[in-house]
């Protein structure tokens, strides 16, 4: 059945705050792996889990960090991972499958932006290997443990994306600019279209099985690392800094605090209002437009912004069945391996 892109009214907003949108769930007995959830709006996402119960495991690159970041939350554990290493993916995945723990929640979280061309060992490009071609590799390393929480409920996936995906489609014929000009900003935009297209494919496998995927825009937020790869004049650009280099928070035109920055991905990832929904993509706590043609002519890069863009919706691209099955076959590929729910 084809994702209906159209608001719901769940009666939230832009303005919303992760513990807004979790109040009054009870995720007790529940378990999430929080991907990059020692930082940002990832270790917002970890606190307001913990609130509602949930036991969380946060897999880390710096696990020094991530320590010193979670000290004194109970009930998260960390362990070792980074998503440009295949072989730690496994590894962690392996350790939890031997836990014999069901997965309820599994929110991909950790990513990079505007990063100058770099190449893991594999020669992928880092964006789309980090943002994308990690993720994919874990959830299908961890579908047994999905599997076995759907089972006996719904379970669900959230991939974050960003209204970035207006950058670009995936090009699959050249997924690691080996044969194209490098744009960094291209590149994310790549990156976080796959987000939204692998939500689309594993809903498709996976709803079937309690298996439910939603992808996310939490907003604009500046009070995180993503931006490191970003010069203040690039973010002033952008109207996420004001002229002082001070960051701007106004979430009616989607500059988020952190704490609204995550209220999206918690609303995907608990709410009863998104049964029967799964596939969506979704922003300010509700499903997202998808956007009319014309529209998406309106945004620009951070560097080319348009004054009165359309600072909000889905590109009918980013949320094609057919594009979301060719992303499936070429994420195999590059890995070498086969994730095929059932």
């Amino acid at each position: 059945m084809p994702v209906r892109q159209e608001p719901i009214v769940s009666g939230f907003g832009a303005a919303s705050t992760a513990l807004d949108v979790i109040a009054g769930i009870d995720l007790a007995g529940k378990v999430a792996i929080v991907t990059g959830g020692y930082a940002g709006i990832g270790l917002e996402t970890v606190r307001a889990l913990r609130s509602a119960g949930a036991t969380v495991l946060v897999p880390a690159r710096d696990v020094p960090k991530a320590q010193a970041a979670l000290a004194g939350l109970d009930g998260v554990e960390i362990g070792a991972m980074d998503l440009l290493d295949p072989a730690s993916i496994d590894a962690f995945a392996a350790d939890f499958l031997d836990s014999g723990r069901p997965l309820h929640l599994l929110i991909n979280n950790a990513g990079i932006m505007a990063h100058l061309l770099t190449r893991d060992a594999r020669g992928f490009e880092a964006q789309f290997a980090t943002n994308h071609l990690g993720h994919f590799q874990l959830t299908a390393r961890l579908w047994p443990a999905l599997r076995q929480a759907g089972a006996a409920g719904g379970v669900r996936v959230v991939s974050l994306s960003s209204l970035g995906h207006r950058f670009s489609p995936v090009v699959v014929e050249d997924p690691n600019f080996e044969r194209r000009d490098y744009d960094r900003w291209s590149a994310y935009g790549q990156s976080k279209t796959a987000n939204i297209l692998f939500a689309l494919g594993l809903e498709a496998r996976g709803g079937a099985h309690g298996v439910h995927a939603f992808s996310v825009h939490p907003g604009t937020i500046v009070d995180t690392d993503l931006k490191r790869y970003m010069t203040q004049e690039e973010l002033i650009a952008f109207g996420v800094f004001d002229a002082e280099g001070k960051a701007i928070h106004d979430p009616a035109r989607n500059l988020k605090t952190v704490a609204q920055g995550a209220a999206t991905t918690l609303w995907c990832a608990t709410s009863p209002q998104l049964e029967g929904h799964g596939g969506a993509y979704c922003e300010n706590c509700d499903i997202a437009q998808l956007l009319q043609p014309g529209e998406e002519a309106a945004l620009g890069t951070p560097t080319t912004r348009r004054p009165g863009a359309v600072m909000g919706g889905v590109l009918p691209y980013a949320v094609d069945p057919a594009a979301a099955d060719q992303l499936w076959t070429l994420s195999e590929r590059l890995l070498g391996i086969t994730f095929r729910p059932a």
